[in-house]
């Protein structure tokens, strides 16, 4: 009988919080004014509630209808809204109700009871208490408080508890029991689509404890913890985490299907706003970018601030980088150059964007050009129209495979639009020409590499010549996000379901932004004096198969090998590809000297004279004219020996290409890797 009776109870109030959710969820979808009429309503029910107890109290008898007691409940009720509405009571979103809703409605309960005190217990007013004016607004204070927490926990805690229909409830662990945990627990706890089931603390004093009522766990258990609470997100509620330690937990969850964000925006967590879908999942830019270095700001105006700046190439991931970034230094005229008509309207419109938000004195003008810069009369059409004082080269081909498959294009467009772009610059009295290279350039063992290379020796014999134009390269390595590098296509290759390929296991790279890129290439043109290159600290470096492992596991998925055969992508070794090489360097000589810049170096390396290189150019031009991919490649490994003639062993040269010692240099003599730019 007992039983039954429990039983029957158990079903009664599963019902009635059924029918209690049906509701909450009808409320949630209502219009907000009416949702806060209703509120309203229910304060002043409240109120009136709030004084007939007070006077009940105070007088020790029930008193349902007196004067006093209207009279009481009316004044409280004519103060309360006016002051409630100027203190933003009913602007707060109700279900997020939180310590700061209640200062503000301590806060609005306090200024009410002035004049209640005045009036009430001061001057008096026949048959009413005078404390009355004390414990009414108390006792309103308390039901108004019970009421929104009660609401909250309808709303959020019960309603919240259930997952909406058609919807994905994730499980979730936050990394770091601290104020800023507890903070993110309690911002997300009104999001249907979030369970916490626990917490994560490098701190061992923490673990085993509990808090809001959910267990910590030491961080070293981490795979226990995922296997036994079913997790499929980490919060990392930590403000100062470094990257390599997000790296060492991606690494971590490399076998589970888990996904980590990185602490959201603080204002979101203080006012208590933030949604679920609000999280941002951590960025393979996250692991492999760096903080970045004040610049100079003497070195990034003095070669653009109220100058005629000319960016060839501008339609590139660089060219179009370093194109914002002019604009913050205040040029006179920004010339963008590309062959490309829509990346260079996609570009024209960023940049008259960003000029219109300059103060009128401050707007350079905008010339956009599209122009094949391998044709030289148009190329000097367009210098003797503009005159610029300072040109970015960013126009090139880059990539080695293409390139390798298309010899006599490539050498086209990257030796000879060089070179005529340079000449243009000379003959119209340029004060810097700025070529952005790559350490592909260094010892290549690929046409595109060597083409970077002979267009290196082609500016250091130009400025060798007495040139009034100053010549100077930047050469660094991979991009981050530029088009056609590796992290977009392994994204692709992930969302397509696998599997990635890496082209060799021990294949290694260094990383950079873009916007770091472009920030120290204008650096570098600030410090040129003639003939030099610059070389770019480029970091860290980074094995490609671990990288992919990486952003297998930051996209939530699993690895497929041979330890496990049930993962979702698998990676797979496809071979280098014609001219890669395994490792990639920055400077051909053995030394590199430091500049003002913490990371950027200078070099001064050896090339040939003018009259040396110019039989060179004219046989190779030849070459390109007639279309003759082996007399371009001959004339190629006549400047490059280390690009190999057609036919040879592409291992030997690979092999001959690699400095002694690996890949382990660091500048002078680094190894460093890259898309190319442009």
């Amino acid at each position: 009988m007992i039983e039954r009776s429990v039983s029957w109870f158990e079903a009664a109030l599963n019902k009635a919080a059924s029918a209690l959710i049906e509701v909450s969820s009808l409320a949630v979808t209502w219009p907000r004014w009416v949702k806060r009429s209703l509120v309203m309503a229910g304060d002043a029910m409240l109120a009136v509630f709030a004084v007939w107890l007070a006077f009940s109290l105070r007088l020790g008898e029930w008193r349902l209808l007196d004067w006093s007691v209207i009279r009481f409940a009316g004044s409280l009720l004519l103060i309360w809204f006016p002051v409630a509405v100027w203190q933003g009571v009913y602007a707060a979103i109700f279900r997020y109700t939180g310590r700061g809703t209640i200062v503000t409605l301590a806060a609005a309960v306090a200024i009410v009871c002035v004049p209640l005190v005045y009036f009430y217990m001061i001057r008096s007013y026949p048959g009413v208490p005078r404390t009355i004016a004390l414990l009414a607004p108390m006792i309103f204070f308390a039901m108004m408080a019970t009421a929104r927490i009660v609401g909250r926990y309808v709303l959020v805690d019960l309603f919240h508890s259930q997952p909406a229909v058609g919807s994905e409830r994730h499980r979730s662990l936050i990394y770091g029991a601290g104020s800023l945990g507890q903070r993110l627990a309690a911002s997300l706890a009104a999001e249907r689509g979030m369970q916490l089931v626990g917490y994560l603390d490098d701190d061992p004093s923490k673990k085993g404890r509990r808090l809001d009522g959910h267990r910590i766990w030491h961080s070293d258990d981490i795979d226990m913890v995922i296997e036994r609470t079913g997790a499929t997100r980490i919060l990392l509620a930590m403000s100062d985490i470094s990257r390599s330690r997000k790296q060492e937990i991606v690494d971590r969850l490399s076998g589970h299907p888990v996904k980590v964000h990185p602490l959201p925006p603080m204002r979101a967590l203080l006012d208590g706003t933030l949604r679920f879908d609000d999280l941002q999942s951590i960025e393979v830019d996250d692991l492999l970018g760096r903080s970045p270095v004040a610049p100079l700001y003497d070195l990034l105006s003095s070669a653009v601030s109220g100058k005629r700046v000319m960016v060839t190439g501008a339609g590139g991931s660089i060219g179009s980088e370093i194109a914002r970034q002019i604009v913050d230094v205040v040029p006179s005229e920004i010339v963008l150059v590309d062959a490309n008509e829509f990346a260079l309207f996609q570009i024209e419109k960023e940049i008259e964007a960003k000029v219109a938000a300059l103060d009128t004195d401050q707007r350079p003008t905008i010339d956009c050009r599209l122009v094949n810069l391998t044709d030289r009369s148009d190329v000097e059409r367009l210098f003797a129209r503009h005159r610029p004082q300072t040109i970015y080269h960013a126009a090139a081909y880059k990539h080695v495979p293409m390139i390798e498959s298309n010899i006599v294009a490539g050498v086209r467009n990257n030796v000879f639009g060089t070179i005529n772009t340079a000449r243009a610059a000379q003959h119209n009295g340029a004060e810097k020409f700025i070529l952005i290279s790559t350490d592909k350039a260094v010892r290549p063992p690929n046409v595109m590499g060597a083409s970077k290379r002979v267009c290196e020796m082609a500016l250091q014999a130009f400025d060798s010549a007495g040139s009034d134009t100053v010549f100077a390269m930047v050469r660094f390595g991979n991009v981050l996000g530029s088009s056609g590098s590796v992290v977009p296509l392994f994204r692709q290759q992930i969302e397509r379901g696998g599997p990635i390929t890496v082209t060799h296991r021990d294949v290694i790279r260094y990383f950079m932004t873009i916007p770091e890129a472009a920030q120290l290439v204008l650096q570098a043109g600030g410090m040129a004096e003639g003939g030099e290159v610059f070389l770019l600290d480029m970091g860290e470096p980074v094995k490609i198969w671990n990288l992919a492992r990486s952003m297998i596991t930051l996209a939530g998925l699993t690895i497929r090998d041979e330890s496990n055969p049930d993962g979702d992508i698998e990676i797979v070794a496809t071979g280098l590809r014609p001219g890669e090489k395994l490792y990639e360097e920055l400077l051909i000589g053995e030394s590199a000297l430091p500049t003002r810049h913490p990371r950027i170096m200078r070099a001064k390396e050896q090339f040939l004279g003018i009259a040396e290189l110019e039989p060179h150019l004219d046989a190779l031009e030849t070459a390109v004219i007639n279309g003759d991919e082996g007399g371009c490649r001959a004339n190629l490994s006549a400047l490059v020996p280390t690009l190999p003639p057609a036919g040879a062993s592409l291992d030997a040269a690979e092999s001959g290409c690699q400095r002694p010692g690996g890949p382990a240099n660091h500048l002078p003599g680094r190894t460093v890797a890259a898309n190319g730019t442009g």
